[in-house]
């Protein structure tokens, strides 16, 4: 009976970019699916009921995170622009039945295995309908099927007539309402809270809306007040400036999109006491921004206010992440999968978003998807770097993504808490892979 697994001959890249790669390396990964060793091919002696895998100088790094997505959809482009009637009709006599529920369960379940099956092995989901996301993780760590390393949110957290209100969010309209809503939250299981501050692209009516102030720096504090005394982070949607500096006197511990900064907001991120770890992570989205915001609405089919709130978003959200690597910020990755156009299987393009824009090499950039990330979540003692020790969370390549970071398109292998899937298989969603690639084909994403 196979007790273990041994990666031999691999090229080891270990998500630490002050680490240099290691070549010809024999990785043993035991039953309970933790690594055990690491080390030259030459000097590991392999246990004889373990099962060997040479990977024959194919390239093994730690599984990626991915650290803003949504389950509820797969990157296909939708309407955004829907009236409040076909929206009510919709969410109550479709989606909000015995049978509509099974369909968002299996359609979640669905994307879950697709970015496990592209390689990410952990995945933060930061709103979803339900708690079907906290059922599916449940699934997931009773072994009912093997899955990706989930932390679920649940509902958002919003005001009345906010972001994602009233069907994706609990509503509340002071400090002690939102306290409330918490502790809803944590009774049904979650492993975070994620907040709206401000207005969002998908359901802006008017330009200017999405970045639109809507939570007040009171409401913003009681909930990160309720959230950290029993340890749980608060994610905060954030499409302003002003968004910004009210969420981070509130105290929340990541920024999800972002902003232009100020003084006083790098400031805020870098010492931040109210937040649980004293600093604050920012988390943008570049991916999910790009497309609606500067490619034509021929290709996008969007509408002129829906483009130009993602272009006001997208470059504020790009100068603040430029400020935050300028300024040693501590920075994340999610992609905001599901929104139209951002599928759970192409994280990579976030990443060379990232190199494209950004000061940041792909070494820096594949650390932050991995290690940093993990440190973010607070889960860095478990995965997020090859250490012994830690979840063999691993993904193998043909190709070095040190030299190309498309390597990271087309995963040789994923192995999850010690689960190999040795044949990964991803349907990809040929018209957003077809429109992206015009993007990719050309050398800078400023000449679009």
């Amino acid at each position: 009976m196979k007790r273990g697994y041994a990666f031999k001959s691999c090229n080891v890249i270990y998500g630490d970019a002050g680490r240099s790669i290691d070549r010809n390396m024999t990785i043993l990964i035991h039953e309970k699916g933790l690594i055990e060793k690491i080390g030259k091919a030459s000097d590991v002696v392999i246990p004889e009921d373990y099962e060997t895998i040479d990977l024959a100088g194919k390239y093994v790094m730690p599984g990626l995170i991915n650290a803003h997505v949504h389950l509820f959809a797969d990157g296909k482009p939708f309407t955004l622009s829907v009236n409040e009637g076909l929206l009510k009709f919709a969410f109550h006599h479709i989606l909000d039945t015995k049978l509509g529920r099974n369909v968002l369960k299996k359609r979640m379940k669905r994307n879950a295995l697709t970015a496990l099956h592209s390689g990410v092995t952990t995945m933060r989901s930061v709103g979803e309908f339900f708690y079907t996301d906290v059922k599916l993780r449940d699934e997931i760590k009773a072994n009912q099927f093997v899955g990706p390393n989930l932390q679920v949110s649940g509902y958002f957290l919003s005001v009345t007539g906010g972001h994602g209100a009233p069907y994706l969010a609990l509503v509340g309209d002071s400090p002690w309402e939102a306290r409330r809503n918490v502790r809803i939250n944590v009774k049904n299981g979650v492993d975070l809270i994620k907040i709206c501050v401000t207005g969002g692209v998908t359901d802006a009516k008017t330009v200017g809306e999405a970045g639109r102030l809507q939570m007040t720096e009171e409401e913003v504090a009681a909930i990160c007040e309720e959230a950290h005394k029993i340890g749980i982070r608060v994610a905060a949607h954030v499409e302003s400036t002003e968004g910004v500096r009210i969420a981070l006197k509130g105290g929340v511990d990541t920024i999800e999109h972002g902003a232009e900064m100020d003084e006083e907001i790098i400031q805020l991120y870098k010492n931040n006491p109210k937040a649980l770890k004293g600093y604050t992570a920012v988390i943008p989205t570049l991916q999910a921004g790009y497309p609606s915001a500067k490619l034509d609405t021929s290709l996008t089919k969007l509408n002129a206010t829906i483009k130009e709130n993602s272009r006001l978003v997208y470059d504020s959200m790009l100068k603040g992440l430029q400020q935050a690597i300028e300024h040693d910020i501590k920075i994340g990755v999610g992609t905001d999968a599901a929104m139209s156009f951002v599928t759970h299987y192409d994280i990579w393009r976030e990443l060379d978003h990232l190199i494209r824009q950004t000061k940041l090499n792909t070494a820096q950039v594949i650390e932050r998807v991995t290690k940093s990330n993990a440190e973010i979540l607070g889960i860095d003692h478990l995965t997020g770097t090859i250490d012994i020790g830690k979840q063999a969370d691993l993904i193998v390549m043909k190709h070095n993504p040190l030299d190309n970071i498309k390597a990271l398109s087309n995963v040789a292998m994923v192995m999850i808490n010690g689960n190999l899937i040795q044949t990964p298989s991803v349907t990809r969603i040929q018209e957003v892979d077809e429109l992206l690639d015009t993007v990719w084909d050309s050398t800078s994403y400023s000449e679009q």
